[in-house]
């Protein structure tokens, strides 16, 4: 990997390139695809290949490979197409070297030499789990398991290697009925780091989730409290909240949020941080993808809003420091902004039995029709039950909810003590008051 990097730059450079930067990638994984109740397929992948960006007179150029012998011929193309763009002025740098942090849980050594009969085992446990319970099919899911490493390397001194590890497992599950109407289906899934996600747990959940679900009665609309599962408040965050934290949506106009830094924009005792240090989380890592040191960033403190994500690029257009958030999901991606591990903090209780009357919602469906720019969003609640008297009580069978994110921050008043890691979110149950919520 060293080798190849470095002869990348070497060539670069001396292509004319003022600044470069090489991005090397392998990644080895297995996986089982799950088709009612069946192992439908399996397959083991290797991945790899090297991403080149070339910067002249601020213009980026890029180009990607994954064959070895055509790696001049990739750094070639990148610096031609920098010297053919049009230069940009608001370019400052690539990242220089630093002093990098420690990080703990991101490399499994049974993650890494997993073999695929192991990863069927654990895919027909999942399954075996489902069928514990009478009436449930599982219709769809998967396993997986993957060892990746990468090299960041640029020409401003940034060289970091690192190796990390990632199990998965998905179920989706259907309750069979006499009457259509009746049916009912529900879903449960794990991610990890380490080798530590329950398998039985997650077929198990998902089959009593549907059977719980079955022969839901019909709500009238109305307010009310609502109590949504990390799942649900995950989707929501995700599509309506998380691009307005994206620098290049601010400076470009695309976000709510521009010019509110110092506001209040939540409940006073919600915090929300972006950490790419946090121990085992999915998206932590020594630095981010284009070699920027991991921090932690205090999006909001207090209910106030703190600061919005940067990589070097827009940090600089901010005369900022980049906040560590350059990402990008494979060697022949440029980079992008988005989320390290992005964790919600609420004062926790005992949510449910706090709450005399309300809807509880573990998932939605829609969520990413969400309005990215001014937070509106409307979306169907998937396995909703009614609270009565701090219990949670009998199913919904068809309830939507709509309103706005940034009002939605100011009504959250609770949250529960079930914190799930949700993709590269963290967060427990989220309690919010006054929802607006409609009725079949």
């Amino acid at each position: 990997m060293y080798e190849l990097g470095e002869a990348a730059l070497k060539l670069a450079t001396s292509e004319g390139a003022e600044e470069a930067e090489v991005y090397v990638q392998t990644n080895y994984s297995t996986s089982s695809d799950v088709r009612n109740n069946k192992i439908e397929s399996a397959k083991e992948q290797k991945v790899e290949g090297i991403g080149i960006r070339a910067i002249i007179n601020g213009s980026v150029g890029f180009a990607s490979t994954n064959i070895s012998s055509k790696v001049e011929e990739a750094v070639r193309r990148a610096v031609s197409s920098a010297r053919v763009r049009e230069n940009d002025p608001d370019w400052q740098a690539l990242p220089s070297n630093s002093k990098y942090p420690k990080v703990r849980g991101i490399m499994d050594e049974n993650i890494k030499f997993m073999e695929l009969e192991t990863s069927l085992e654990l895919t027909n446990q999942m399954i075996k789990s489902v069928d514990e319970l009478d009436g449930v099919d599982v219709t769809s899911g998967s396993f997986s398991r993957s060892y990746g490493k990468k090299l960041i390397m640029n020409t401003n001194g940034v060289n970091v290697f690192e190796e990390e590890t990632l199990v998965s497992g998905f179920v989706d599950t259907i309750a069979r009925a006499s009457n259509p109407s009746h049916i009912s289906t529900a879903y449960d899934f794990q991610i990890s780091r380490n080798l530590d996600i329950d398998i039985h747990n997650i077929g198990k959940n998902a089959a009593q989730l549907a059977l719980k679900s079955q022969n839901g009665e019909s709500i009238t609309s109305q307010k009310t409290d609502i109590i949504l599962h990390p799942f649900a408040i995950t989707d929501l965050l995700e599509s309506s909240f998380v691009p307005s934290l994206n620098s290049d949506n601010v400076q470009k106009g695309r976000s709510s949020l521009k010019g509110k830094i110092g506001e209040k924009i939540g409940s006073e005792e919600l915090s929300i941080i972006d950490s790419g240090l946090l121990d085992n989380g999915i998206n932590t890592s020594i630095c981010d993808d284009e070699g920027s040191a991991s921090k932690e960033t205090k999006i909001i403190e207090n209910g106030i809003f703190n600061s919005y994500l940067y990589d070097s690029y827009t940090a600089g257009k901010d005369s900022t420091e980049s906040t560590s958030n350059s990402t990008r999901s494979s060697y022949n991606m440029i980079p992008n902004i988005a989320p390290r591990n992005f964790i919600l903090k609420y004062p926790q209780s005992n949510v449910v039995e706090e709450t005399a009357d309300g809807i509880y919602i573990t998932s939605l469906i829609g969520a990413h029709t969400a309005n990215s720019i001014s937070g509106d969003f409307s979306v169907e609640a998937r396995n909703a039950f009614t609270i009565k008297n701090g219990e949670i009580s009998k199913p919904i069978k068809s309830v939507m909810i709509s309103g706005n994110i940034f009002e939605l921050l100011h009504k959250i008043s609770g949250a529960g003590f079930d914190v799930r890691l949700v993709g590269g979110t963290v967060t427990p149950s989220i309690k919010l008051t006054d929802m607006k919520v409609i009725g079949s």
